[in-house]
């Protein structure tokens, strides 16, 4: 075999791209963690549930979880996703709660490039994928806490408009880096956010690409 092809996992008939996955990704995508294949019947068999979508790569989530003494003692999930999305939640249900299991503050620190450094990296592509956990456990601990009593714990992220004229958010470039935008012309190309605005529109762009951008890939 061509030693510059044996490490290939895949290459993109249309544009050539290899991507590379780890043994430990495979290892998760064929022996996902934590893994529902039914939902639930009973609805209190968790304490509670969080269900997210991704529109970088339309992946779709639902998740469960039990806590014990402020511990994530179990979490589950389902999903419609590419396997950088199972193998990153499976590895990502494993941190929560192995060892006895992360306090929720804990849980709630655990950062998307702690999931890739844990899978030993994923394709630039497919980094999005790592938040999509991130993102569905954050909704279901807000369930938890409303469940509890314990509103003043509940994250809310609330978009910022960036660009009055198109409405653009700053979550719309979180997405926009995610699906791998990496300057402010590369955003403009996706969104056209900036163009022929002030010098402190662009500016403000650009802190957020470079804090998404350090946020997401280190």
């Amino acid at each position: 075999m061509d030693d510059t092809k044996k490490d290939i996992d895949v290459i993109n008939q249309y544009t050539g791209e290899k991507w590379y996955y780890t043994d430990i990704v495979k290892d998760h995508f064929f022996h996902p963690r934590n893994l529902l294949m039914e939902k639930p019947k009973d609805e209190n068999e968790f304490d509670a549930r969080g269900m997210v979508g991704s529109p970088a790569c339309g992946d779709m989530m639902e998740m469960w979880m039990k806590v014990e003494g402020e511990k994530v003692k179990e979490l589950k999930w389902k999903t419609f996703g590419c396997a950088s999305a199972i193998a990153a939640t499976s590895i990502y249900s494993v941190m929560l709660t192995e060892n006895g299991g992360l306090t929720l503050d804990e849980a709630m620190k655990v950062r998307p490039q702690d999931v890739m450094k844990r899978l030993g990296g994923l394709p630039n592509r497919k980094i999005h994928c790592s938040v999509l956990a991130d993102k569905a456990f954050q909704k279901t601990a807000n369930d938890y806490f409303r469940k509890t009593g314990q509103n003043s714990r509940i994250v809310v992220e609330g978009a910022r408009v960036i660009d009055a004229r198109l409405n653009i958010t700053d979550k719309d470039i979180e997405e926009a880096v995610l699906e791998g935008a990496a300057n402010l012309e590369e955003v403009q190309q996706k969104l056209k956010v900036g163009v022929g605005a002030s010098d402190e529109v662009k500016t403000d762009i650009e802190s957020l690409i470079r804090f998404y951008r350090e946020k997401y890939y280190g």
